[in-house]
């Protein structure tokens, strides 16, 4: 069985406030991601070991960055000469291309971090779990790639799995030692499984392994 944390069931209201909070908590995460590249802050706890995992969509966001900067100057060249149209668009194509390069970031500086206290496991600006090695019974490498649309939460006989894809794909698996309470930006759920994908998942095994034979 699946379940999903999607808008069909609610009321048209709640509808509309929550897509209108999820715009401005992504926009918001694209200007912090922004200045965190900047500043060169990423979001690793002290002690630990970054592990990348934006390398499957990297490129397809890096062909549309490039294409969206090469188009702004196109656009503006064809439409100069009317000032009423050339300004709304020239401010439309350097927020989405500011959007897009945020986007981008928001992965590469929040990396998934193995370290003492645990594993955070990240996904982009807007997931981000914090998950001690008591939380843990363990951890290895399984992929799976899934159909597009399907539930980023499903239930089965076992408890409730958290998907975290990439291009619709995980290669590790955390099994937990019992029910944690996660924040996505649906909104709150418990679950007993999460499924990540990580650039480099030998590395990121041997790491987490280390630390949980201390436990």
């Amino acid at each position: 069985m699946t379940t999903s944390t999607g808008l069909a069931h609610r009321p048209a209201r709640r509808r509309l406030a929550y897509l209108a909070r999820r715009a401005l908590q992504m926009e918001i995460a694209v200007w912090r991601s922004l200045y965190r590249f900047v500043f060169r802050r990423p979001r690793v706890p002290r002690g630990a070991t970054a592990f990348s995992y934006h390398e499957p969509v990297s490129q397809v966001l890096i062909v549309f960055i490039v294409l969206s900067a090469i188009e702004i100057p196109v656009i503006d060249l064809v439409v100069h000469r009317w000032a009423y149209i050339r300004i709304p668009i020239l401010i439309a194509g350097i927020w989405g291309l500011t959007w897009m390069v945020g986007l981008l970031l928001g992965f590469v500086t929040r990396p998934h971090a193995v370290g003492p206290q645990g594993i955070r496991v990240r996904h982009g600006a807007e997931v981000e779990i914090a998950l001690s090695w008591g939380d843990i019974r363990s951890i290895s490498m399984k992929k799976k790639v899934a159909e597009p649309r399907t539930p980023q939460v499903t239930t089965d006989d076992e408890g409730a799995t958290l998907h975290l894809r990439m291009q619709h794909e995980t290669n590790l698996e955390i099994e937990l030692d019992h029910p944690v309470d996660v924040r996505l930006p649906q909104g709150p759920t418990t679950v007993g499984r999460l499924r990540i994908y990580a650039d480099q998942p030998r590395q990121l095994l041997a790491e987490a392994r280390v630390h949980l034979e201390n436990v």
